[in-house]
């Protein structure tokens, strides 16, 4: 085996890994207007053929919101914000538009008409401070004081002007779905997995002939990093992080942390078109205007009052694009941009700016890729891979590409380094990242492949997956060795569920 980097410093290794490596998660406090509002905060997108046995007919799309939660955040936990519009998107015949759109709305509201929950104190009855009164089993258990339910609305064609229905439970025809409360604790909730699944329900979507599925709740947080280490510049040893052998060397540091994810199952035949490969992104909206009362009433978040036209304020296709890859000035900006305008970060892409950096940093010379423009990363990041998840017509833009052709691979085969992987190994496992996004996919790792050079490098002189002709050592000197980065942190042995939802059940507030 190639011996790896003799010149790589800690410094060197810091910023290699800064290239490709995640805030959080894949994507939380990417951006500085985000971080003033959590509840929209999107950290992970995922979107695969459904493994579980029996559903890979299905394609399930995974948004997670709300990341960094502590098990024990009582009293109030992690409700999501019924003043926001959450987004999954569906872009099905490649020209960068969404062609179809699930919109989630939240309402939380107080048990017995508002009032809440009330206990006889001293002959009055008065409201309890906690969002349950005693152990909770059951969906809409009369032990829950704050109610939380959602809607799922369909839209084709534009999210704004298209055509919108709402989709139905296939049991009795409700339009309310209900979702769990987090897991406040053994005590509250002795059975949370038990009870978490009561909450899965399968919906009818207007002009679709097979029955979905959908979820919202907490889940254990599914994403693997080695946050602390890389914020203080790679504290870690060089020989560990250029060593493939010892990819679980360090503990996940977000391994106790939930999130709150938002999972439709859906036939891939009411998502596709004509072409079997799709393009998918969450986003979330909040109102233009927002009135606060100094003096709120009684009742559940009376504290505001939002108006005007919905402004997008999160957006999230592929991990690590905002983070590592668009430029501190237009964070923001990306964040309320659609994939159709990405023609405007354009060169974060072609010309990225962090291995120039690195070269500055280091004052090393012909370290970084200097194929431009970065047609490797082009391909990767905005049309998708030849042969692999390329739509017949492509637009360029950012955004998650999945060829719903390409069968699903049972959990323990798959390859926690997807295309990549099979580079390596030479292996058959097509279905994972870039190719959409397993929660098994280790796209920190990756990612440093693609970022440094390896799959431009990997693709030879035949330029048949479209990653751009001049891939030579004297263009991408680090190519090769960039197949041995890694964060220390091994993305397959986070625990996940074999079937829908598939991440696992979320930590408990107590034990």
């Amino acid at each position: 085996m190639t011996k790896p980097f003799f010149a790589l410093t800690p410094l060197m290794a810091a910023l290699l890994l800064a290239a490709a490596g995640p805030v959080g998660a894949s994507s939380h406090r990417e951006a500085p207007f985000i971080t003033t509002s959590p509840k929209v905060d999107a950290s992970d997108f995922y979107m695969f053929r459904s493994y579980e046995a029996g559903r890979s007919d299905y394609v399930t799309l995974i948004a997670n919101y709300q990341p960094l939660q502590d098990a024990y955040g009582g009293p109030n936990y992690f409700a999501m914000d019924p003043n926001a519009l959450y987004e999954i998107h569906v872009d099905n015949n490649g020209d960068a538009k969404e062609d179809l759109t699930f919109q989630f709305r939240f309402t939380n509201t107080l048990a017995n008409a508002g009032a809440g929950v009330t206990l006889p104190i001293g002959g009055k009855n008065v409201a309890i401070p906690l969002v349950q009164a005693g152990q909770v089993a059951n969906v809409r258990d009369a032990s829950l004081n704050l109610a939380e339910r959602f809607s799922l609305t369909v839209v084709r064609g534009d999210r704004r002007t298209g055509t919108a229905s709402m989709a139905t439970n296939a049991s009795g025809g409700a339009t309310q779905f209900d979702k769990p409360v987090d897991n406040i604790g053994v005590k509250t909730i002795p059975d949370y997995a038990g009870y978490a699944a009561k909450h899965i329900h399968t919906v009818n979507i207007p002009g679709c002939a097979m029955p979905a599925k959908v979820f919202v709740g907490q889940r254990q947080d599914p994403f693997a990093v080695n946050l602390g280490t890389i914020f203080d510049l790679v504290n870690a040893p060089v020989n560990v992080i250029t060593n493939p052998a010892l990819i679980n060397a360090a503990p996940n540091t977000i391994g106790d942390k939930n999130v709150t994810a938002l999972a439709l199952e859906v036939h891939k035949s009411c998502l596709t078109n004509g072409d079997d490969v799709i393009g998918g992104w969450t986003s979330a909206s909040l109102r233009q205007a927002r009135l606060l009362n100094p003096m709120p009433p009684s009742g559940h978040q009376a504290s505001e009052k939002p108006g005007g036209a919905w402004v997008q304020v999160s957006r999230l296709g592929m991990p690590l694009v905002n983070e590592v890859v668009i430029g501190l000035k237009d964070k923001d900006k990306f964040n309320a941009s659609v994939p159709g305008g990405d023609g405007q970060f354009i060169d974060y892409v072609t010309n990225p700016t962090l291995p120039a950096l690195l070269e500055i940093a280091l004052a090393l010379p012909n370290i970084a890729p200097t194929n431009f423009p970065r047609n490797d990363l082009v391909t990767t990041f905005l049309t998708g891979i030849t042969g692999v998840n390329k739509p017949k017509n492509v637009v360029g833009a950012e955004m998650l590409r999945l060829n719903t052709a390409i069968p699903a691979v049972p959990f323990a085969q798959q390859n926690r380094l997807g295309i990549v992987g099979n580079i390596l190994a030479g292996g058959s496992d097509n279905a994972g990242y870039p190719n959409g996004r397993r929660p098994k996919d280790d796209v920190v790792d990756i990612s440093l492949v693609a970022v440094m050079g390896g799959l431009c490098v990997a693709n030879g002189t035949t330029n048949a997956l479209g990653f751009g002709t001049d891939c030579t050592p004297a263009k991408v000197p680090l190519g090769a060795t960039a197949f041995s980065l890694h964060d220390a942190v091994d993305q397959a042995v986070v625990p996940l569920l074999s079937g829908f939802p598939y991440l696992n059940t979320p930590l408990p507030g107590s034990k």
